[in-house]
């Protein structure tokens, strides 16, 4: 080879990593912080009620078996439309798909403002999991469009730190709303809080449809050499040897890994989202400023290490462990959190150690489905896998719901919850090395 031959393939290459960098650098600042976004709304509709019931039961006379079924029920309305929701959004694309999502769940959430009775209640809440069905596998799916294995774990990190931040942020914003706005034109301030939260899931469903591109071919953004860049990449996902067909969404024993896997995070998230209000209260912190605050501290070291482990799976291209090891650390934390259920310092610090466990190894999990699905399989592989996951989300709020009327505790609740965590480890190292870590 002439030195002349030899250095044009080396301008080639170059030229190709300039674009690649340029290409990914702009599709991660187009997406990630308008989704992440999105998913801080979606989150913050579904879990403010764990805020609000530390008036909305006194008010209505609710008890905390009433609560947990309600709050259950929207995995309930979730599970049953996530597959169909994803399929119907792989046919008529993902920004009006999504758009309509965001808009009606922001309608029924503000809607909850309303209920009275408890059957009330139960609707409102289980519409609302109707609605929100297919958000989180539809953004996935979308992400497969623009990003290649390779880079899957950082840009859906970037993406779900929506959820941490979400109770980050929203946590002592709504309990500044129970406080501040109680009694407000004749509302108390649990009505207020839904309404106000509800806003912005309708506005940015609305800019959903206005901002995103419906493919890359009509993506106005990117260079022709970019689009090159692009097409080549997913071209490359798609011509490894990956299962297509609907039936593997259901039939993959890898999908229900991976759905019995986000189960735990789920587990882990929601007994904390739902429940360590009631927790700090019973500790004895009555102020809803207060625990609005406190419930920030768990979130503030996920934020920071879904990030970590997002990039750091990506990096080493190692998936495996990016779940087991944060999942060893949830579990301690969940387990040793009902040795003390009358500290507030250690319910903090213990739910802390277990929430940001089960945040890092979230975009991790979601980073795996697309490593053996495609096409079709890929809409209904990830929607089924979000529907197993979900009923992690019924457990632990109708469950402890259950069990706090029952004992007046929650401990046994986070050993068993724990106890999942530890076998969730033990099936994350037990999946193919060869087809997950890509």
């Amino acid at each position: 080879m002439s030195t002349s031959s030899l250095n044009v393939s080396v301008g080639e290459r170059e030229a190709d990593t300039q674009i690649s960098r340029s290409l990914y650098r702009k599709l991660t600042w187009r997406f990630a912080p308008f989704l992440c976004l999105c998913f801080f709304a979606a989150f913050l509709d579904r879990v403010n009620v764990g805020i609000a019931k530390l008036q909305m039961l006194d008010s209505l006379g609710f008890s905390n078996t009433i609560y947990g079924l309600g709050a259950g029920l929207f995995f309930v309305g979730y599970i049953l439309f996530e597959v169909p929701s994803n399929l119907v959004l792989e046919k008529v694309g993902a920004r009006f798909w999504i758009a309509r999502i965001m808009v009606t769940w922001g309608l029924l959430s503000g809607a909850t403002m309303f209920v009275k009775t408890p059957g009330q209640f139960y609707a409102v809440r289980f519409l609302l999991g109707v609605a929100e069905a297919g958000f989180l596998p539809g953004v996935l799916l979308y992400l497969t469009y623009w990003f290649p294995d390779a880079r899957r774990g950082r840009i859906v990190a970037l993406f779900m730190v929506g959820l941490p931040m979400a109770s980050l942020f929203g946590a002592p914003l709504s309990g500044w709303i129970l406080s501040s706005f109680d009694g407000v034109q004749g509302l108390q301030g649990w009505q207020w809080l839904f309404a106000l939260e509800a806003l912005p899931s309708v506005v940015l469903g609305v800019l959903v449809y206005v901002c995103l591109p419906r493919t890359h071919q009509t993506a106005s953004f990117l260079t022709s050499d970019e689009l090159v860049q692009l097409e080549q990449d997913i071209g490359t996902d798609r011509g490894e040897k990956k299962g297509h067909r609907l039936a593997q969404a259901f039939s993959d024993p890898k999908v229900w890994a991976v759905g019995y896997l986000d189960l735990c995070v789920l587990l882990c998230f929601y007994s904390i989202s739902f429940w360590m209000p009631t927790m700090l209260r019973d500790a004895g912190v009555e102020s809803a400023s207060e625990i609005g605050v406190l419930m920030a501290i768990p979130n503030a070291l996920a934020v920071v290490l879904v990030l970590v482990a997002g990039s750091s799976s990506d990096r080493f291209q190692e998936r495996r462990w990016h779940v087991a090891v944060p999942f060893l650390c949830a579990a301690i934390g969940l387990i040793t959190s009902a040795l003390f259920p009358g500290n507030v310092v250690a319910i903090v610090l213990l739910l802390s150690i277990a929430n940001a466990g089960a945040a890092a190894a979230m975009p991790v999990i979601w980073s795996l489905p697309s490593t053996f699905l495609q096409g079709t399989a890929a809409a209904a592989g990830i929607a089924f896998a979000c529907s197993i996951a979900n009923l992690g989300g019924f457990a632990s709020t109708y469950f402890l719901g259950w069990l706090k009327d029952l004992t007046h505790s929650m401990a046994t609740g986070m050993i068993i919850f724990g106890v999942c965590l530890l076998l969730g480890c033990l099936l994350a190292l037990a999946m193919p090395k060869r087809t997950v870590n890509r």
